[in-house]
């Protein structure tokens, strides 16, 4: 699937999870999956203990995570 229709899983809604971005509009984050898989835990086990997510939700909360951080920029302060 192309980044652009994974990253139509994500979603912001002021009333889901305090506006988090969440997957689908389910109460899952992008930052709890995340935190998953940077915790050790394999993207199966994920899918395992949150049945409703898929494959390609997990992928979209990483090209999400990417997009973020390829927009960031340092400035220096004088």
């Amino acid at each position: 699937m192309e980044q652009h229709k994974l990253l139509d899983r994500i979603t912001l809604n002021p009333k889901v999870m305090v506006g988090k971005p969440t997957i689908r509009g389910l109460r899952i984050t992008v930052e709890q999956i995340l935190a998953a898989l940077a915790s050790g835990i394999s993207a199966n086990d994920l899918i395992e203990d949150y049945p409703e997510l898929e494959a390609d939700d997990i992928k979209a909360a990483l090209i999400y995570a990417l997009e973020l951080v390829k927009e960031e920029q340092i400035f220096a302060m004088a």
